[in-house]
């Protein structure tokens, strides 16, 4: 990509810090002057409205983010402003989230960023974390072949995080801004402090409760006031270890893997009872895979490959609903929910047999791809009444609470390139454990893994051996950021948190736009339906309409609340329309804080 002038690190920082004073989660701007079409350009049914008032969504004709949190979109938008591009603008984005959204962005944890360049290319980056190579297959069963709590809380919990090397990839093949630049605005953020918001005051006091619950005392401190107190709303936090170890990536990203700061991680997790070696940090290598690709009513998408599951899952979904005309049943109505359950059921059912790390596993992806193949798979879905999951397949589990975890953001440039990342510590506030002297909160991912192949992880998916713990295996992951693209010209950025919800919320928003023409904030607000085959519960949010539930429950479904006990899911979206060329970015407002920014 070609240099563009650039802001010195003064003139940058004094943007980002006007960012953060002026920015709101309904923030917008319009540029005063037009942009030239180009082949970057989507194709969208309906023109966008020149300004938004809408709460947590933008429009603009230069540049748009969306996120879970204002004051880390303002910062990728200062990027932008100043001339970066859309990978430098989702570094930066990226670790302001693990300042300012500590239960999922994170410096500790990993995930998979997918990028469409401006030139078209498109790049799927696997960051996702690794077990230790001290790991074993049965480490968390009991002598009586239990699962114990430590494959989601403490040191033991941790996989080999990938955050930084993934971000590192990206910006080294496709950046363009100075790297410390990047990192520089998280460095304030924690080092000066930042003043929270009701939501993420409200998840910090949960946080804090559970630390103090598993006994991890001085974890609990750094969420807190001076006072011993969780930090307040409209309080100015401060993280003065996160921010000295933000430095050090800043000045070296390879010392997060090598040299002194990798030498205080490894120390602190072996005091903390971890796993981690000097070894399996200087050996972690985040890598670029071919990306999933397939059509859909004319639409080209593209999504991540395994060890993501979303891609396959998306596809047999989508592929199915092509297959049965679900787009003949009225948007929001019971028949259209009970067709696409009776997809997901299978779907999901093939996801938790055959999908895994496929260089531990021979992932079948071709075959299950296959049109013919899926044609079978879905051919005995009735259309008037529910299958039960054990006929799809054996055993009927119940599920464990869903937390609030991972995070999503979408960011878009004026050349066009789009960067859809979606990252996690797993749990919301991951293992509950910051280590020590480096204000890094540990991921839990490990959890991921089937533990207890057979039997239901913390998110009630239960999995087979082909995800089995091994030494450096990446764990089998749910996340489904995704691009669409018609003829060759951008469409959407869409992605989500959200567990296992992730891929089957990421679907409802691809059907809504492109089955049946819904605004995407319309869209990305709608109540969520899920169904993961086992348990088999169909899951809704407390919003869903009582004639889609009623409607399910007479087609024979097992209807129930969210696992997570309210809300699931907090997609942060851009959609572009090809007759302004304008951007809409929409920030999931109705599920949390969030902040959605465009110029």
């Amino acid at each position: 990509m070609t240099t563009m002038p650039r802001l010195s690190r003064a003139c940058f920082v004094a943007v980002c810090l006007w960012s953060f004073a002026c920015a709101t989660p309904q923030a917008s701007t319009t540029a005063s002057t037009a942009r030239t079409p180009s082949a970057a350009a989507a194709t969208v049914g309906r023109r966008l409205p020149a300004q938004s008032g809408e709460p947590g969504v933008a429009v603009g004709t230069h540049a748009a983010v969306a996120s879970a949190e204002p004051q880390a979109s303002a910062v990728a938008l200062s990027v932008l402003r100043s001339g970066g591009n859309a990978v430098d603008a989702a570094v930066a984005l990226a670790f302001a989230l693990a300042v300012t959204h500590p239960s999922a962005g994170n410096l500790a944890g990993g995930g998979f960023m997918l990028l469409r360049t401006a030139t078209g290319e498109n790049v799927a980056i696997d960051y996702r974390e690794t077990a230790p190579a001290a790991a074993s297959r049965d480490m968390y069963l009991d002598a009586a072949g239990n699962l114990s709590n430590a494959s989601v809380l403490g040191a033991r919990a941790a996989g080999v995080p990938g955050t930084v090397a993934g971000l590192r990839l990206a910006h080294e093949r496709y950046g363009k801004t100075p790297w410390a630049e990047l990192v520089q605005p998280a460095v304030m953020l924690a080092r000066d402090g930042h003043r929270i918001d009701a939501a993420h005051a409200q998840t910090l006091a949960r946080a804090v409760a559970q630390m103090h619950s598993a006994g991890f005392e001085s974890s609990a401190r750094v969420y807190s006031n001076a006072e011993g107190k969780p930090i307040a709303e409209g309080e100015l936090w401060q993280q003065p270890e996160l921010a000295q170890t933000l430095s050090e990536v800043a000045a070296d990203p390879e010392s997060f893997y090598t040299g002194p700061l990798a030498a205080k991680l490894v120390e602190q997790m072996q005091k903390a009872g971890g796993l981690w070696s000097a070894r399996d940090l200087a050996e972690y290598r985040a890598l670029i895979r071919p990306a999933l690709q397939f059509t859909y009513r004319g639409y080209e998408i593209t999504t991540m490959p395994p060890p993501s599951a979303g891609g396959v899952v998306m596809r047999q979904i989508l592929f199915a609903s092509e297959q049965l005309n679900m787009a003949q049943a009225p948007y929001r109505s019971a028949q259209a929910f009970h067709l696409y359950v009776e997809a997901t059921r299978r779907a999901y059912a093939d996801r938790n047999s055959w999908l895994a790390d496929p260089a531990f596993f021979d992932v079948p992806v071709r075959g299950l791809l296959d049109p013919a193949y899926i044609t079978k798979r879905m051919s005995d879905i009735d259309p008037k009444h529910a299958t039960p999951s054990s006929q799809v397949s054996a055993g009927s589990l119940s599920v464990k609470p869903e937390s609030p975890e991972t995070t999503h953001f979408s960011v878009v440039d004026e050349a066009g390139a789009a960067v859809s990342n979606t990252y996690t510590l797993n749990s919301g506030f991951g293992a509950k454990l910051v280590l020590p002297g480096t204000g890094l909160l540990l991921n839990n991912e490990m959890d991921d893994f089937a533990c207890n192949p057979g039997k239901p992880n913390a998110y009630g998916l239960v999995q087979g051996e082909q995800n089995k713990i091994a030494p450096g295996k990446r764990m089998l992951s749910s996340m489904t950021p995704t691009v669409i693209t018609k003829d060759g010209q951008l469409r959407a950025v869409l992605g989500t948190p959200g567990g296992p919800t992730i891929t089957t919320t990421v679907v409802q928003i691809v059907r809504a736009l492109l089955d049946y023409n819904v605004p995407l904030d319309v869209a990305v607000r709608a109540p969520r339906v899920h169904h993961q085959w086992l348990p088999d519960s169909v899951f809704v949010e407390p919003a869903v309409e009582p004639e889609i539930a009623d409607g399910l429950r007479a087609l024979g479904h097992t209807v129930a609340p969210s696992p997570m006990g309210e809300k699931f899911g907090h997609a942060d979206c851009i959609e572009v329309d090809p007759a302004t060329l304008g951007f809409r970015a929409v920030a999931d407002v109705t599920r949390g804080s969030g902040g959605a920014l465009a110029y």
